[in-house]
């Protein structure tokens, strides 16, 4: 067996895969599609990263491949339908990252709010010139209203910690949950009366832009805008537009539309926190998520199933 890891994983969690055969574990940059395509040749197992295209042409150049673990929730780097197609088995690593994450939103939350990020700046560039009382004045979160945008596993735990803050939950999803604790309402009534809106929907052709213009524009001028799910998600440039002219108050980015570059205009404002994607960036987290994409790889050349199948 042949095993292609595109990126580097402790040693630890792949030495079982070590017993089933041949692991070549890419140690550099990310891998450019061509780059891949040429490494795949032979494998019979490749583990991504959400920065590698899984496509026809990669399992067309690969077509020993039966299993292609990526070590992420979302999935929409990988062509389900050409993988569907080739009869290669999809997974990811649902579940291990969703307290991780679900705690780091709250962090950019507060962050935001009370203008941490913008702080720091002002100390490290030698500007502050000592405590005064109406100084650098934030938002508290005590009766706040979140809005969450999709209400899956992270969502739900980022609700279950609003009441330690005080503050009551909303969602927009396409079904009712039946969490007693947050109230399903429509996407327009959730952008118009939030005081924050935390994203959390997979990318795909119904969400990209989905936060827009015109939906920036229904948000409260006070409110914040967080993003922890997928860049594209976001229109960056009607963001920057928005932010600029205070059509909301401020927001707070971990993920890009083009990542790793981040687009211009908020580069240059002070009410975006900008973070390089670290949502479920812990030791801990980061070791289970590798260690589940080496379990489904073992798993499926083992000729069982796989523990967390793409469906």
């Amino acid at each position: 067996m042949h095993i292609l890891i595109t990126r580097p994983l402790p040693p630890a969690v792949i030495a079982p895969l070590q017993a089933l055969g041949t692991v070549d574990m890419h140690t550099g940059d990310a891998l450019s599609p061509d780059a891949l395509r040429a490494r795949a040749v032979g494998a019979d197992a490749i583990i991504t990263m959400l920065t590698d295209q899984v496509d026809a042409a990669l399992l067309d150049a690969a077509p020993t491949v039966k299993v292609v673990a990526n070590v992420a929730v979302g999935y929409n780097n990988i062509d389900m339908a050409a993988v569907r197609a080739r009869g290669v088995v999809a997974t990811n690593t649902p579940d291990v990252l969703t307290e991780s994450v679900a705690d780091f939103t709250w962090a950019l939350m507060l962050a935001i709010t009370r203008r941490l990020s913008e702080g720091e700046r002002v100390v490290r560039r030698g500007a502050w010139a000592g405590w005064a009382f109406d100084y650098m004045l934030g938002t508290e979160l005590r009766g706040a209203q979140l809005g969450l945008v999709g209400f899956g596993r992270i969502a739900q735990a980022v609700a279950a910690r609003a009441s330690v803050f005080g503050v009551r939950v909303v969602y927009a999803a396409r079904r009712d949950m039946g969490v007693a604790s947050a109230a399903r309402v429509p996407l327009d009534e959730l952008l118009a009366t939030s005081d924050l809106v935390s994203l959390h929907v997979p990318l795909t052709p119904e969400t990209h832009h989905l936060i827009d213009a015109r939906a920036l524009a229904r948000m409260k001028p006070s409110a914040y805008l967080v993003n922890t799910a997928r860049g594209p998600v976001v229109d960056e440039a009607a963001l920057a537009d928005a932010l600029a002219r205070r059509v909301i108050a401020g927001a707070a980015l971990d993920v890009y539309e083009e990542e790793p570059v981040v687009h211009p205009g908020l580069l240059a404002l002070e009410n975006v926190l900008l973070v390089p994607h670290l949502g479920s960036g812990t030791t801990g987290t980061r070791t289970a998520m590798a260690q589940l994409a080496v379990d489904n790889v073992a798993a499926v050349l083992s000729g069982r199933s796989p523990l967390t199948p793409i469906l």
